[in-house]
């Protein structure tokens, strides 16, 4: 019986030992999304939800739900991040063809942390 005890104390330790260890930041490397760009796109996303009257009258693009939404993404320069997206009634993209009905352009700060603007937010162009 003090076998298990002591296997169980150990891993514990173990675990213990290993959530004390901070893990450094790795580089980017690869084409990995800066650590940024997934904080950005749900920042837009969530500022075109609230604009657009929330989750109840609009859905985003499903690239909006992507990890960092590159398919969105207009471009990425020293200003911050460009997303551009279209959305519409909750159910637009199950449609046959798709209907979306509202096109948004959402500019986030580099750090992923502030809208600076929203240059277009209004019918599809």
């Amino acid at each position: 019986m003090t076998t298990p005890t002591l296997i169980r104390t150990g891993a514990a330790g173990l675990l213990g030992l290993m959530t004390l260890v901070p893990l450094p930041l790795r580089a980017q490397s690869n084409g990995a999304l800066p650590l940024a760009q997934p904080k950005a796109a749900n920042l837009a996303r969530m500022r075109a939800e609230a604009l657009n009257g929330g989750l109840s009258l609009y859905r985003a693009d499903q690239c909006m739900y992507e990890t960092g939404a590159p398919a969105c993404l207009l471009s990425k320069t020293q200003r911050g991040f460009l997303f551009r997206f279209q959305g519409g009634a909750p159910g637009w993209q199950q449609s046959s063809p798709p209907d979306p009905s509202l096109e948004t352009e959402v500019l986030v700060s580099p750090n992923g942390d502030q809208i600076l603007a929203v240059p277009y937010n209004g019918p599809i162009r």
